[in-house]
């Protein structure tokens, strides 16, 4: 077990380079289950959910080898299990994604339940019905047990725009026989990623970043080089920890049509960025004052599916909100357990309404304090390390391998940009 052990207060200096999307490389992983040719991935975040998703590999009978500090290489030809393990499905949500590439490639696969963050009810029925109307059968009990003698492309609407079942959806459909159109597919960035990795392997799919898939089914599938992107989710946390530290810094390697809507957002908080290329800067002098709708109304900040602002974000944005003059409404559509690390701000001295599961109001600006926390999930883990570097004094945060399930290395970097952070271990 380890903790962070932050001393606030004190500004950041310079450039980081965001790590490579953990969004965007777990499906990938899983995706090299598609061929028997080796799948090449760079850019790899060395986090704790792409180690237990490469485990997953070896355990099904692929070779998994790092060939850079970055780069992984896996070759699927020798994988014959149909059964994930549980004990490693239970450790990261992503264990769903082998569904799609197994029933695809082995005609079956047994899934334990997988596990992941606590943020509320987190339903898999989209994957199944997705996996029904492409002639699979499903078998749910206290496992999932899904079967296709031969999966057929079907016209599929997704009864929501769920990230991992259009991911799932999207391998099994490539190499299903016939035409699949997915509809309401979900189009975030590393769905698009995903997607066009599939392409190079040799899938034909069409409508890449729109709602709407048109998937035409091949025989076979083959090896590729995928280079990750940096992580926008990453990129939106370096925004909010830049701006309660009063620091500037440059943000490297970014795609900005990526941030437009994470930028509009934390614009309303008060915190201008600039982009520069493929850089993005984040100003040392920020307003940080919450801009109020028209008529003087508070404003409110809400989540949804792509391209609207990222659930993942919205913890974050909450924790810079409490640095920022005014006051503002934060609504979490998504997850009804995402607002339950609030207390922990609260005790820091942050002053936030909790309204119900779903909603806040938070007014600012207030003085934190250094406290002792626990980190309860990747995204409220980071938002109470931003807390601690701004806050009075000294914060310990533990449970800290939350953090680094979604966050390669984050001590070592903000150390880099001048941060008083230490990890050190506990009994």
């Amino acid at each position: 077990m380890e903790k962070f052990v932050i001393e606030g207060r004190h500004p950041l200096e310079g450039s980081v380079t965001p790590s490579g999307s953990k969004n965007e490389v777990l499906p990938c992983l899983a995706a090299a289950l598609l061929t028997e040719e080796p799948v090449i991935l760079g850019n790899v975040p060395r986090i704790r959910d792409v180690l237990v998703m490469c485990e997953v590999l070896e355990r099904q009978g692929a070779t998994v080898e790092w060939i850079g500090e970055n780069r992984v290489r896996i070759v699927a030809a020798g994988v014959s299990r149909t059964t994930l393990d549980a004990d490693l499905c239970r450790k990261v949500r992503a264990s769903i994604l082998f569904a799609g590439p197994m029933v695809a490639r082995l005609g079956r696969v047994v899934l334990p339940p997988p596990g992941g963050d606590v943020i509320g009810r987190r339903r898999l029925d989209t994957h199944f019905h997705a996996f029904e109307a492409l002639g699979a059968g499903v078998d749910v009990s206290h496992i999932y047990d899904i079967q296709a003698a031969a999966l057929r492309g079907a016209d599929i609407f997704l009864d929501e725009a769920s990230v991992t079942a259009t991911e799932n959806a999207i391998m099994a459909a490539s190499l299903a026989k016939g035409t699949t159109i997915l509809r309401n597919a979900a189009s975030e960035p590393h769905v698009c990623a995903l997607a066009r990795m599939l392409v190079a392997m040799g899938a034909h799919i069409d409508g890449i970043g729109t709602n709407t898939l048109r998937i035409e089914g091949v025989d076979r599938l083959g090896g590729v080089e995928h280079e990750v992107e940096s992580d926008y989710l990453e990129i939106g946390s370096l925004i909010g920890l830049a701006a309660v530290t009063r620091s500037e810094l440059t943000i490297n390697k970014v795609r900005p049509n990526d941030l437009r809507m994470i930028r509009m957002v934390f614009e309303r908080l008060g915190v201008a960025t600039k982009v520069d290329g493929n850089r993005l800067i984040v100003p040392g002098d920020q307003e940080m004052e919450i801009r109020p709708d028209y008529h003087n109304q508070v404003p409110r900040i809400d989540d949804a599916p792509w391209p609207a602002f990222p659930t993942d974000l919205m913890s974050v944005a909450i924790t810079t909100a409490t640095q920022c003059r005014g006051t503002v409404l934060f609504f979490e559509k998504m997850f009804e357990g995402r607002m339950f690390f609030i207390d922990l701000l609260q005790g820091m001295g942050a002053q936030i309404i909790l309204c119900d599961p779903h909603r806040v109001v938070v007014v600012g600006p207030q003085t934190l304090k250094g406290t002792r926390v626990q980190s309860p999930d990747i995204r409220a883990g980071m938002a109470m390390l931003i807390a601690g570097l701004c806050a009075e004094g000294r914060t310990e945060i533990f449970n800290v391998h939350q953090i680094d399930r979604g966050y390669e290395g984050m001590d070592t970097k903000l150390r880099a940009l001048g941060a008083k952070i230490e990890r050190v271990s506990v009994e």
